[in-house]
């Protein structure tokens, strides 16, 4: 990448994940080293990924919409404005709720190793949002998933 750069959120190559939502990326196919920077929307009853723990923290806001948290085996609601800070180690996953899109930011650290478990859980599950055998490789996790295919970005993706 280089240096430092300004993108616009409207200018970036958008993605449709298929059951995990749609996002954007600002890091253009190369991931930032120290620090993840992710945005996207999520459909009620789409999880923006797999229920999982990791080395690193993370932190969520739910710009607009409402979600369904799932945090170590509990379900919590988020709303707009909610911050959700993950500790390494907290298994999490969220998952769209409501009866529109939400907007999502998520971040978190990148630094040191990235071991990530995706443990089954039958919440998780229950939501379609969880493995049906632990593992650890990502691969392996998200097998069923569709490839995430770039589509041209739409206002219907920002918040109102």
């Amino acid at each position: 990448m280089g240096g430092w750069f300004i993108r616009n959120i409207r200018e970036v190559q958008w993605y449709d994940g298929g059951t995990a939502g749609v996002y954007g990326d600002f890091e253009q196919g190369e991931r930032f080293a120290e620090f993840g920077f992710n945005f996207g929307v999520v459909w009620p009853g789409q999880p923006v990924a797999l229920y999982h723990r990791e080395d690193h923290q993370e932190g969520f806001l739910v710009l607009s919409g409402e979600c369904l948290l799932i945090v170590e085996g509990e379900e919590r609601e988020l709303k707009q404005w909610d911050y959700l800070h993950c500790p390494p180690g907290v298994a999490h996953i969220i998952v769209g709720a409501g009866t529109g899109p939400s907007f999502l930011i998520a971040v978190g650290g990148r630094v040191g190793p990235g071991n990530t478990v995706y443990p089954v859980n039958p919440v998780a599950l229950k939501h379609q949002a969880g493995v049906h055998r632990q593992t650890n490789d990502p691969a392996e996790a998200y097998a069923s998933f569709p490839r995430p295919k770039p589509v041209p970005f739409r206002e219907e993706f920002l918040p109102g």
